[in-house]
C-alpha cells in the first residue's frame, strides 16, 4: 500500500509537467497546466484510478482512498461534483486541472460505472456555476 501512496504523490507531482496547455478561457481559475485526456473514462483512467484504483473499490494502507463503487454518497450529483472541484481531506482539488467538460465527464462517468446507476447528468454550465 506504501507504494500505491506513493505512486499517488508522484503522478500528482508530476502531472502539471507533463500536461497539455489549454487557454485560461478554458479553466477561469488556472492554477496550473489542465490534464490532456478527454472522456470521463480516460480522466478517471489517468488520473482518479491510481487512488481510487481500477475497479474503484479504493484501497486503505497509508492513507485511505474512499470506495467509489456501489457508493450511495454518489446519489448527489453535487456532492461528486464538490469532491472533484474542491478535494476532501487528502483528495486534492481538481478545479486547476480539469476544464468544465473534464469534471462533467468524470463525474457523469463514475456515477454510471462500478454499480453505479445514477442517470441525473452534471453538465459544463454545472460546474461553470462552482467556478
Amino acid at each position: 500500500m506504501m507504494a500505491r501512496f506513493a505512486f499517488c504523490i508522484a503522478l500528482l507531482m508530476a502531472l502539471p509537467a507533463t500536461a497539455q496547455q489549454v487557454g485560461p478561457q478554458e479553466t477561469p481559475d488556472f492554477r496550473g497546466p489542465p490534464f490532456a485526456m478527454q472522456g470521463g473514462e480516460a480522466v478517471y483512467a489517468g488520473v482518479c484510478q491510481g487512488c481510487h484504483m481500477a475497479d474503484a473499490k479504493g484501497a486503505t494502507g497509508a492513507g485511505s482512498y474512499p470506495a467509489l463503487a456501489r457508493n450511495s454518497r454518489l446519489e448527489s450529483a453535487g456532492y461528486v461534483l464538490t469532491m472533484v472541484m474542491n478535494g476532501h481531506k487528502g483528495m486534492p482539488p481538481f478545479r486547476g486541472h480539469f476544464t468544465n467538460l473534464q469534471i462533467a465527464d468524470v463525474v457523469n462517468y463514475v456515477r454510471t460505472h462500478f454499480g453505479n446507476r445514477y442517470r441525473d447528468k452534471i453538465s459544463e454550465a454545472d460546474v461553470q456555476a462552482l467556478r
